[in-house]
């Protein structure tokens, strides 16, 4: 049954009309027009629609909006601040590390999540990490060295 459901994304307070069961993607897209966030496979394979909820990388594919009340949610959209890239997201340009950009979003907030738990990963951490992010295009080893990059900037930034 569909109910008033009160969610945090962006560090803004959204209220949504959904059942708990839908799916955080349908409610992000088609109710808030934060697009950013992809449709892939719809299965939770791809890494495509990945979000974080409470700084942890999630499917929003497979993620039941009820699940996330309470919860502070990020999108692709909520990463950059004031006009300025998150050092995630300058680093993937400056590594050109997409081509059609489709699964992009997704791999910067895996980047965003890794590099928050570990600030200096190693290459095979990296690869690690972000398995579960499928690039149709084949460009892992230019996330490898973005995902470098970004620590790199954290650093020099932090």
């Amino acid at each position: 049954m569909a109910k008033i459901r009160q969610l945090r994304i962006n560090g803004r307070s959204h209220s949504i009309e959904a059942d708990p069961e839908t799916r955080l993607l349908e409610v992000l897209r088609d109710q808030l027009d934060l697009t950013g966030t992809k449709y892939g496979c719809g299965e939770g394979q791809c890494g495509a629609c990945t979000v974080l909820i409470d700084g942890q990388p999630r499917r929003s594919c497979l993620t039941p909006v009820g699940t996330a009340e309470n919860k502070e949610i990020t999108t692709i959209e909520g990463l950059a601040v004031n006009g300025r890239l998150h050092p995630v997201q300058q680093a993937f340009l400056d590594a050109e590390a997409f081509q059609c950009g489709y699964c992009t979003p997704g791999m910067i907030m895996s980047a965003v999540a890794l590099l928050r738990a570990h600030p200096d990963p190693s290459e095979a951490e990296i690869i690690r990490f972000m398995e579960g992010n499928i690039c149709r295009c084949g460009t892992y080893p230019r996330v490898v060295a973005a995902v470098r990059r970004a620590a790199e900037l954290e650093r020099k930034a932090g």
